[in-house]
This record gives structure tokens, C-alpha cells and sequence, in this order.
């Protein structure tokens, strides 16, 4: 790719084998840099956390299935704090759920693993400049088989679901949070500590991968959390 300044790109892969598959089918193309390759979802978005705004990748492969957090749940979350980046999700699975909750979660395409280094590059270029949605033939297949059986009727599920990794307690500060409310009223109203409540806020701020209240905020509303 002809191209001043080389476009970013990430991994998200907890397969060593196909990490390795993928760099080396971005080695062959030109114009790319790797800004980082994670093992999974926590590991990709403390990632994210660390990079200045410019140094951001425009797109981020996405295997689904990793250990911690899968690439759904990633997506759901790191499209919320960094909705500029464009997500494919990178695959051997075909099946219905999968594709239907990637989407709802905000991937802007769909490959499987063994597409070739052109498929990459023109998925890159697909969804940066076109704004497209590409997927390998099989998945758009069944993407047309499945909104052809729902006959376009609404079947999507309200959000991704919070992170297994927040408790049963962090739920409840983390909606009384989105009502507006300090850690003094909530933990007057939940018959905590203050000291407690501050502590639990700042354990969401660390599984969530945010900074303040405001990114909690817009997560919960973009993922339909509460």
C-alpha cells in the first residue's frame, strides 16, 4: 500500500500459532505497522489504555475466543472508549449467535482465519475508507440466511451483558453511579463505608479498563448495562 504514513493496526489472538500466521501475512504487504498483538481481552485493552490518541490502531483484529474476557465481550467495551476503531473480528466459528452478538457488539466485519493476506488488506481498506462491513463468503451467507429467517423483526438482545469478571456488589454501585450519585450517597444507601464504595468504584475502574466516572457512564448507556 502506497501510503505516506503506514496505517496501525493490532491483535487481539490467545493462539500462538495463529498470531504468528497473521503477522507473517502482514509482513507481505506494505504500509502497515503492528501496534501491539495481546492474548486476550484485558491484555488488549490495557493496551489501548497506555497509548496516546494518536498512536491509536484504526483496526483491531479480534479473535472470540480467549481466556478472561472473549472478543465480544472486548469489542462491546472498547468500542464505547474508542469508537474510531474499526473491529474485525478474526475466526474459525460460523455459527449464528457468534456473528449476530459480534455485530451487536460493533465489529465492522467478519473473516475467518484462513483468508489469505489480499482478504486482510482489503478488509483494512474496506472498512477505513468505504465504511464497509467485510466478511469471508461463508459468514455473509449466513449473515443473509439469518435476517432473511427473522424477516427483518428485531431479535437483538438489549447489550453484550456486563463483564463476568464485575460482582454482584459492583453492579449495584456501578448503577447507582449511573444515576448520578457520589460515594458518600451510595454507600449511605447500601449501608457500606465510604472507604468500601470508593474501594469497589476503583475495582470497576480497573476490570472496566476506564479512567473516571464519565467512561463508566458511557459504557453502561452504549451496552445497556442499566
Amino acid at each position: 500500500m502506497s501510503q505516506h504514513q503506514s496505517i496501525i493496526i493490532a491483535l487481539a489472538e490467545d493462539n500462538a500459532i495463529n498470531r504468528n500466521t497473521f503477522l507473517q501475512k502482514i509482513s507481505q504487504l506494505e504500509g502497515y505497522s503492528i501496534s501491539f498483538v495481546a492474548k486476550n481481552g484485558n491484555e488488549c485493552l490495557e493496551e489501548l489504555k497506555g497509548l496516546p490518541h494518536q498512536l491509536l490502531p484504526r483496526v483491531i483484529f479480534m479473535d472470540l475466543e480467549m481466556p478472561e474476557m472473549d472478543g465480544i465481550q472486548t469489542i462491546a467495551l472498547a468500542k464505547a472508549l474508542y469508537p474510531q476503531i474499526h473491529f474485525i473480528v478474526l475466526t474459525v466459528f460460523d455459527d449464528d449467535e457468534k456473528i449476530f452478538d459480534a455485530i451487536k457488539a460493533g465489529a465492522s466485519g467478519y473473516l475467518l482465519k484462513h483468508e489469505s493476506a489480499a482478504m486482510l488488506e482489503e478488509a483494512i481498506i474496506n472498512v477505513i475508507q468505504y465504511e464497509g462491513a467485510p466478511m469471508s463468503p461463508p459468514i455473509a451467507r449466513k449473515a443473509l440466511q439469518l435476517l432473511s429467517r427473522s424477516g427483518g423483526e428485531k431479535e437483538v438482545k438489549q447489550g453484550s451483558g456486563l463483564p463476568p469478571v464485575i460482582t454482584e456488589r459492583e453492579k449495584e454501585i456501578l448503577q447507582q453511579m449511573v444515576n448520578g450519585w457520589d460515594a458518600k450517597r451510595i454507600a449511605s444507601a447500601l449501608n457500606l463505608s465510604v472507604l468500601t464504595v470508593r474501594k469497589h468504584i476503583a475495582n470497576i475502574y480497573e476490570k472496566l479498563h476506564v479512567n473516571s466516572k464519565a467512561q463508566v457512564i458511557s459504557l453502561a448507556h452504549k451496552n445497556n448495562w442499566v
